[in-house]
């Protein structure tokens, strides 16, 4: 699948747009980024990197909490752009749950993985 950084970063606008803001509003020192590939090599769709609220203490609030699509890992598993902009939404909702401290086992169970 070809799309332009543009057209994905616009997909990730859109995903944000579309989680409710009363869920947008709770988030607390994060960032949000479009990246080619993972530094690990791996396939993956998204990243968290930070201290989950639920694990945060006073002295975590220095930098922001990193959440990365990836835009690499997504072309190459989608076929079209509808689904390009659905995996991206599924990777939105599903790291800023890391966020607020979801596991990857209760993101399954609710069909967010």
């Amino acid at each position: 699948m070809m799309m332009s950084r543009e057209q994905f970063e616009e997909a990730v606008a859109d995903a944000l747009d579309a989680v409710p803001g009363e869920l947008l509003d709770m988030l607390d020192n994060v960032v949000f980024l479009v990246e080619d590939e993972p530094e690990s090599g791996e396939e993956l769709l998204g990243l968290y990197e930070g201290v989950p609220r639920t694990e945060r203490t006073w002295g975590d609030l220095g930098l922001p909490d990193r959440i990365t699509v990836f835009q690499g890992p997504t072309l190459r598993m989608c076929t079209s752009v509808e689904q390009v902009r659905h995996e991206v939404t599924v990777t939105v909702v599903h790291e800023i749950a890391h966020h607020f401290g979801i596991d990857d086992e209760r993101l399954h169970a609710l069909g967010w993985a």
